[in-house]
């Protein structure tokens, strides 16, 4: 089998959560590919996504590195079982990878904990709304591309009401998200109603950090810590006007634990935050 051109993130994942199970174990790669029975060079490229790997064989390498932790060992396992099932490969070729990326890290989530300044969260927006919001783009997209990330970004939010399995999702929304009238008052209206509905769910929270809580960590950011069911496979999606970056170091993975609590800290209580959310929209 040729190797992947490009491995979506979560093949690269895995192949860097095997890198990092072999290095804690002292054993060169060179013997690691003795114990898969493949020729040196395989390694390095299932290391990097490049190839593919069975679940016998993570399995296999987890217990020649020593890994005691059957939880994570089970979910790589799973991983190197997928073949490119989820809905975002309808997708493929008509949208950049990374938006692919960041619908499978969302799909296979167990909880979402997000913060923004300026945006109401892409899994929060109404129809209307996000089409305005993909309006604004710079360079301009052209119909078919503003149409084909509208339909993926409506489509992300099914994590949330699925029968099986809905994510946890808890929203820190700073003020002047919810004051931007992305296409209008009518709009923004029925996008403030559309997120006072959505905090009516058991596995939905929101809380708004108003004007009043004054300056905050990480102000100019947007992101979102995505919690894995066990936290070696967690992972920290930033965005930015150059597109999304996805994190996964203990440091960087401590760091925007520790900055959430400090956003959590600022903000209103979630009863609260509905009564600032309503009157706002009546403000319009």
């Amino acid at each position: 089998m040729p190797p992947r051109s490009s491995p979506t993130a979560r093949q690269q994942r895995l192949g860097s959560e095997l890198r990092r199970l072999r290095e804690q174990s002292g054993m060169p790669a060179q013997q690691a590919a003795a114990l898969l029975g493949v020729d040196r060079t395989r390694n390095p490229n299932i290391e990097s996504g490049r190839f593919g790997i069975s679940a016998e064989r993570v399995r296999t390498l987890a217990f020649n590195y020593g890994c005691p932790d059957t939880g994570l060992v089970d979910l790589l396992a799973g991983m190197a079982q997928e073949r490119d099932r989820g809905w975002w490969e309808e997708h493929r070729g008509l949208l950049p990878p990374a938006l692919l990326d960041i619908a499978e890290l969302e799909f296979h989530a167990s909880e979402l904990e997000t913060s923004v300044t300026t945006h109401i969260p892409g899994l929060l927006q109404t129809e209307e709304h996000a089409r305005a919001v993909f309006a604004t783009a710079v360079p301009a997209l052209p119909g078919p591309d503003l149409e084909a990330r509208l339909a993926l970004r409506l489509r992300r939010r099914q994590i949330l009401d699925r029968e099986h399995r809905p994510v946890r999702y808890e929203a820190v929304i700073h003020e002047a998200a919810l004051r931007m009238r992305f296409g209008g008052p009518e709009v923004t209206r029925a996008q403030l109603e559309h997120i006072l509905a959505h905090t009516e769910r058991e596995n939905v929270s929101v809380r708004v950090i108003p004007f009043t809580a004054g300056g905050f960590p990480g102000a100019g950011q947007s992101f979102t810590y995505v919690s894995a069911p066990v936290p070696q496979l967690d992972t920290v999606q930033l965005d930015s006007s150059h597109g999304s970056l996805l994190l996964d170091t203990d440091m960087q993975l401590r760091r925007y634990r520790g900055l959430l609590d400090r956003l959590r800290a600022l903000a209103l209580s979630t009863t609260a935050s509905r009564a600032f959310v309503h009157a706002v929209s009546q403000d319009l």
